[in-house]
């Protein structure tokens, strides 16, 4: 049996598909996969969950499949959240230090990134991420990290992505339904671009366009900063809804005929070629022309990258200094679609590949789990295994400001006053400024959306 500790559990929770999976970190610092499950999803639409029961035990059998597939039992997962009601904006912020002859530590980006955390959203709203991307002191620009520097005014820019609190938290009440513990709550679309973007090209600049069942998301990153985060609420499903409507079939038959049949561009099919499905209860067969079923799928695929480039745009990718210099990356099941590629580098005129979770797993992992299907679920993963490793790190610093501070009061030197010994939270308070910008952000934000939701059940 495998050590719990160092096992870390990711939960995509889809409009097509709930992924559970299973992982850890092997020796040459690459994340090993253990087990995967995956369950039909029948309670959520467009990335939302709108039945509770039916979820619960979609996540129950995906969770049980990936046990059985690694031989352990897991006790808490990290969960992906996405769907249409996620938005984001950019907002500018500072405040005025009193101390400004002390250098800036990490309690005053706190204090920063907490201030924008009571910016007062539309009714039902929540801030999921505040993402810091440049900072300002006095005036001085393009400061990536302030920490150490003087400076009476701290400013920053700020991406806010923001969600529905009932929908985040339906999706915590069926994950602890199900018997898990939360580990954490992540944004699908950074969970997809951890798993599927390298380094060098979240600075260059790039577009992820992950197209899933329900939704389509789009993270974009410029000088390894997230710039701009979108959900779009149309995906494969559309698609597969056209085909049952435009050639009068069912939608398993539809869904059938677009994955082995389909493709973004008619002009691949020839007039002659015809694909023929069984007719219902005793009716005759249907024949239907590959050329069709392609034009039908090219309509729809071309509405959703037009409003993703339409996202793109927004964000400002026009403009010299903002260009995506490695264009655009698709992953998820949609960009298994056939011509897809060619179609987005059409529209866009940018440079397009499809983006497999290859980057971060282990050398011998299986070909089907380097799919584009489970790019959400290997990021979720590797979400887990940092914040894992980030607990273990915490561990050991208070244990060893611990024995620092029995060390300090066993043996007080006579030069020292008693008033000047130095007390446990004085070593710990040290200590944390040593290691600062390790506890980062996002970590600390989670622990207080933890509570909250909690506090809310």
């Amino acid at each position: 049996m495998m050590e719990q500790e160092n096992i870390a559990v990711g939960l995509d929770i889809g409009t097509t598909k709930i992924v559970a999976m299973i992982g850890r970190k092997n020796e040459y610092g690459k994340v090993e996969i253990l087990g995967i499950g995956k369950a039909k999803s029948l309670g959520v639409h467009r990335g939302v969950v709108n039945n509770i029961t039916q979820t619960i035990q979609s996540i129950q059998q995906a969770v049980r499949d990936a046990e059985a597939n690694a031989g352990l039992k897991v006790e808490q997962a990290t969960v992906g959240i996405a769907g249409q009601h996620i938005r984001s904006l950019q907002h500018s912020d500072y405040i005025t230090r009193a101390n400004y002859e002390d250098v800036i530590e990490e309690k005053d980006i706190d204090t920063l990134c907490s201030q924008v955390h009571k910016l007062v959203m539309l009714p039902g709203e929540e801030i999921i991420h505040v993402l810091p991307q440049e900072y300002k002191v006095d005036g001085q620009g393009e400061i990536t990290q302030p920490i150490g520097m003087h400076g009476a005014r701290l400013e920053a820019n700020f991406h806010v992505v923001v969600g529905q609190i009932s929908s985040i938290r339906n999706i915590v009440r069926c994950v602890k339904n199900s018997g898990l513990e939360l580990g954490g709550v992540n944004l699908e679309p950074l969970a997809s671009a951890n798993a599927v973007l390298s380094q060098e090209e979240k600075e260059a600049g790039v577009a992820l366009i992950d197209i899933g069942g329900g939704t389509t998301d789009l993270a974009i990153f410029k000088d390894g900063i997230i710039r701009h985060t979108a959900v779009i609420p149309f995906g494969g499903n559309v698609i597969t809804e056209d085909i049952k409507d435009g050639c009068s079939i069912i939608e398993k038959q539809a869904e059938l005929l677009k994955v082995k049949f389909g493709s973004a561009w008619p002009g691949e099919n020839k007039d002659n070629e015809i694909v023929s499905i069984p007719g219902l209860r005793g009716r005759e067969p249907k024949e239907i022309s590959l050329k069709n079923l392609s034009k039908i799928i090219h309509y729809r695929a071309v509405e959703i990258i037009e409003q993703v480039f339409q996202e793109i745009k927004n964000y400002g990718h026009e403009e010299q200094r903002k260009k995506l210099i490695a264009g655009i990356v698709i992953t998820g099941g949609g960009a298994q679609l056939k011509h897809l590629k060619q179609l987005v580098e059409y529209i866009t005129g940018m440079d397009t590949r499809i983006g497999l979770p290859n980057e971060h797993l282990a050398g011998d992992t299986e070909k089907d789990t380097a799919s584009p299907i489970f790019a959400t679920a290997v990021g979720l993963v590797m979400k887990a295994i940092h914040e894992q490793e980030h607990k273990i790190l915490e561990q050991n610093e208070e244990n060893s400001s611990s024995k620092e501070t029995l060390e300090v009061e066993e043996e007080p030197t006579n030069e020292v006053n008693d008033e000047e010994k130095i007390t446990t939270e004085e070593v710990k308070t040290q200590k944390d400024r040593a290691t600062g910008p390790r506890r980062n952000i996002f970590e600390k934000f989670f622990d207080g959306l933890k509570d909250f939701l909690d506090k809310a059940e």
